[in-house]
């Protein structure tokens, strides 16, 4: 079928050169609207220079409308979510810093409580030490001989309240043992019943046992031990060694 024939279905020359003018003329109306031309008088640049800088330029759409509102409403939803960020990661921001200065805070309470316990159990140890220290100043040396033996004995016995003098002591010590606290009876009576008497104020294991005082060696043959346990029975039996001049 010819071109002629079907008039309705293709544009002929003379259709296509009037649609290229009018776009040509649409093309020119929007150029002119955007940016203000030299073809017209100084006094309408003047106007249309005003009228760009103080209003928007309206973009139209195809369809006759307005582009400027929407673009103006994307423009200020994207500041907002914009604003909804910044605000978010400032938020976030700040809670890290309050954990970080709480952690921090917490950090340097721990490191005060250790340094002032370490200080507390220094000056316990230090208390104690001096304590120690005192308690030896105190304490007297004695002699490893009779006088430092009865000295010593006579110490405990007055703790205990265990009477006697330095004097009834030796008295009988020398009497007894001669003061050798290795002195030991092998013939009398207690002897052949098996229970020798032995040590400075010769008492047999019997009387030494049951008068023993605590804190003392467990043996007869230790001198201080035995000279206590002797004046611990005599004080018991005679009321004291003092009164004590012959075996007893």
């Amino acid at each position: 079928m010819t071109a002629s024939s079907t008039p309705g279905n293709r544009l002929n020359k003379s259709h296509r050169l009037s649609i290229a003018g009018v776009t040509a003329v649409a093309a020119a109306a929007l150029t002119f609207s955007l940016v203000p031309g030299n073809a017209s008088a100084e006094g309408s640049n003047k106007t249309v220079a005003a009228s760009t800088s103080t209003a928007p330029v309206a973009f139209q759409s195809p369809t006759g409308g307005t582009q400027a509102p929407a673009v103006q409403q994307s423009l200020a939803g994207q500041h907002t979510l914009a604003d909804r960020v910044a605000e978010i990661h400032a938020k976030k921001d700040s809670s890290a810093e309050a954990k970080a200065k709480e952690k921090a805070k917490e950090k340097a309470k721990e490191k005060a409580d250790a340094k002032k316990e370490a200080a507390a159990k220094a000056k316990k140890r230090a208390a104690a030490k001096a304590k120690a220290n005192r308690s030896a100043d105190r304490k007297p040396a004695y002699a490893n001989n009779l006088n430092g033996w009865i000295k010593e004995a006579l110490s405990i016995m007055k703790k205990e309240k265990i009477p006697g003098t330095y004097e009834g002591l030796h008295r009988n010590i020398m009497r007894e043992s001669s003061g050798n606290p290795r002195a030991i009876n092998n013939w009398d009576i207690n002897a052949k019943n098996g229970v020798p008497s032995i040590g400075l104020l010769q008492v047999i294991k019997p009387t030494f046992d049951t008068y023993h005082v605590k804190g003392t060696p467990n043996s007869q043959y230790h001198p201080v031990a035995n000279i206590v346990a002797a004046a611990n029975y005599a004080a018991d039996r005679y009321g004291s060694i003092d009164n004590v001049d012959s075996a007893y």
